[in-house]
């Protein structure tokens, strides 16, 4: 064999001498190749006995006439190598088995080991999370909306009883409509105020808007085309608060002043039908839902009810330490909501006949504390629920609260404007809220469930 053939056979002698050239370890070759060697002898050992066997077999089944072809055909018996003797390519290869690389791969566990195996969690993906349904409780565009439109800051809210419409009174002397559902597209401008609106109801008919303002007038429209049909003029200083008879004719509604009078309307007739004189200036009223009485409070800190039948006063409820803000009475009639200047919200029980066990008249029900009044000195409003569970009002914070009317516990605090929170109001058939800021903007919501 000459040097040009590839595959060389060579001694062991020369093999330490090529691999020693190559700089790789010759320590315990010969014993190496002579194992490697003898299980290759082995292996090919025991592919010659079984070869025959095979052929023997296919002979006995083949035709008479293609038995001598098959003896022909049979192969000659591979030469054994000699024991000193082994191919180049087989000493590379247990050169390179004898000193191996280390794997950069784990090695694999055995079947025979005893482990257990472990899954560890993995999150949802964004996109997995955003293909969720997205459970919804009212019929709003979106679980939170800012409404915006307003030029000045927005003092009170109504929401008309058939819950289809949101009003809002600004200090930019005008109302606007938002529609209650959906994506609360601005339905339409009620002007023609002359001063801040400070309050503003739906009649229980749902088709008028009365509104309070400061330039010592009341105004009634019509809430489909947004036109002034009646103007109600009387009173002496600001209209501060007015209010409807829920049960009663859609035509009555009375009205609070800084002149120290409540006076009774009718849009049916010219003027006011009734007057309440009291001897300080009055800041928030209420109408019973029966309309036989109506409920007052100003800067004297009481709330006093008048009969409206004899138009005299009834009965006084002491307990606020300032100014009342606001009177709210709730769906069945029997308790009455006060926000106060002192910086909490109180339920009066109004029912005829109220005892407690020293036989002594207890009006008061229960406290909510949480909101705050500022320098400002701004009326803030107080609201029921449509089931009477649930009571909120502004406060100068800048957030929402909400308390839980049985238990007095503060359930919800809802942050989002940058200014006073002046109104809120529950929506009359859907699980929603909405207030009105000092920051010009109405933000309406859901509530969790």
């Amino acid at each position: 064999m000459t040097d040009d053939i590839s595959v060389k056979k060579m001694k062991v002698a020369q093999l330490k001498a090529a691999l020693k050239k190559r700089g790789l370890a010759t320590d315990g070759l010969k014993a190496d190749l002579a194992k490697r060697l003898q299980a290759h002898l082995d292996e090919q050992a025991a592919a010659d006995a079984v070869a025959p066997a095979v052929e023997e077999e296919v002979v006995a089944n083949a035709p008479p006439e293609e038995e001598e072809m098959a003896d022909v055909a049979a192969p000659a018996p591979a030469p054994q190598p000699d024991e000193e003797e082994i191919k180049m390519a087989d000493v590379e290869e247990m050169a390179d088995a004898a000193d191996p690389e280390p794997s950069p791969k784990r090695p694999r566990r055995g079947d025979d080991d005893n482990h257990q195996a472990v899954t560890l969690y993995a999150p949802p993906l964004e996109d997995d999370v955003d293909r969720q349904p997205n459970i919804r409780t009212s019929s709003l565009a979106e679980p939170t909306m800012k409404l915006s439109g307003h030029k000045g800051s927005v003092y009170c809210l109504a929401y008309d009883p058939l819950g289809e419409v949101l009003c809002s009174g600004s200090f930019d002397s005008t109302c606007l409509l938002w529609k209650a559902g959906g994506k609360c597209e601005n339905l339409n401008v009620l002007s023609g105020h002359k001063n801040a609106i400070l309050d503003v109801t739906f009649t229980n008919d749902s088709e008028k808007i009365v509104t309070a303002s400061a330039d010592y007038n009341l105004g009634v429209y019509d809430a489909m085309t947004g036109e002034r049909i009646k103007r109600f003029m009387g009173h002496g200083g600001i209209v501060n608060a007015v209010d409807v008879c829920r049960e009663g004719s859609a035509s009555l509604a009375v009205s609070a002043s800084d002149d120290c009078t409540a006076r009774l309307w009718d849009t049916r007739v010219r003027g006011e039908v009734g007057r309440f004189e009291d001897d300080y200036q009055i800041t928030a009223v209420a109408y019973a839902n029966d309309g036989n009485a109506v409920y007052t409070g100003g800067i004297d800190n009481c709330i006093t009810c008048w009969d409206v039948r004899a138009m005299h006063k009834s009965m006084t409820m002491k307990g606020h330490a300032d100014t009342i803000t606001c009177l709210a009475l709730n769906p069945k009639g029997t308790h009455l909501l006060s926000n106060s200047m002192d910086g909490t919200l109180r339920t009066w029980d109004i029912r005829p006949f109220v005892d407690d066990a020293a036989g002594r008249k207890k009006r008061h029900d229960k406290t909510f504390v949480g909101g705050t009044h500022n320098a400002e000195k701004g009326l803030l409003n107080c609201a029921w629920s449509a089931n009477g569970t649930l009571v909120t009002g502004g406060s100068a914070d800048r957030v929402v609260h909400i308390w839980d009317e049985p238990s007095a516990e503060e359930l919800y605090v809802l942050p989002g404007h940058v200014g006073c929170v002046n109104s809120v109001v529950f929506h009359p058939k859907e699980n929603v809220v909405a207030s009105a800021s000092s920051d010009k903007s109405i933000l309406v919501g859901e509530l969790s469930s």
